[in-house]
């Protein structure tokens, strides 16, 4: 029987859920390259951090809203995946300090999906809702991240239309490489 999976963006009050895939997120043996978060930091948070990155992220956040993070959800209910997709505007400063220039777009972040469901076709299901969500803001185009000793991330990053820009950033963990593609 093959799994079927619900891709959808999070609702303001499912917080803990939130917070519950971040934590497994932080938990996999690829965390150290692949976020540039801990997870000592993340538990450490108070609940309303995770209350406000929930309903700032939701479908519920309105129009206006400058993130939106979308989730797989098996059919038995579990949240197996998820990533946030960011909008840049020109001049604002992104997360590694660097200025977001004309005519700005999007960016990926917290992309993650639990091993047991990898290989399923998930994971392109929660970008193509990304791309769509970000398309319908008129964004031309979106970008992300990835470790430099990060392959597996990379090539599946390669074969949802991702190329490598030459840019990136040190991050915590080492060089982290600039892919982008146009919406």
């Amino acid at each position: 029987m093959t799994t079927q999976y619900e891709v959808r963006p999070v609702r303001a009050h499912e917080w803990r859920e939130v917070r519950d895939l971040r934590l497994a997120a932080l938990s996999d043996e690829a965390a150290p390259i692949a976020f540039l978060q801990t997870y000592a930091e993340a538990a450490a948070r108070p609940d309303e951090f995770w209350r406000e990155r929930s309903r700032d992220s939701s479908a519920d956040a309105g129009p206006d809203a400058a993130a939106r993070q979308f989730v797989a959800i098996a059919e038995d209910g579990t949240w197996v995946g998820s990533l946030v997709a960011l909008v840049e505007r020109a001049g604002d400063d992104d997360y590694a300090g660097t200025t977001i220039e004309e005519p700005g777009g999007g960016h990926l972040v917290a992309v993650y999906l639990h091993p047991e469901h990898r290989g399923r076709g998930v994971m392109e299901g929660v970008f193509e809702a990304a791309f769509g969500w970000l398309r319908g803001l008129g964004l031309p185009r979106v970008r992300l991240h990835v470790h430099e000793d990060n392959a597996r991330a990379e090539r599946f990053y390669a074969r949802c239309g991702f190329s490598l820009t030459g840019a990136g950033f040190e991050g915590p963990h080492g060089w982290e490489r600039e892919m982008a593609m146009t919406l």
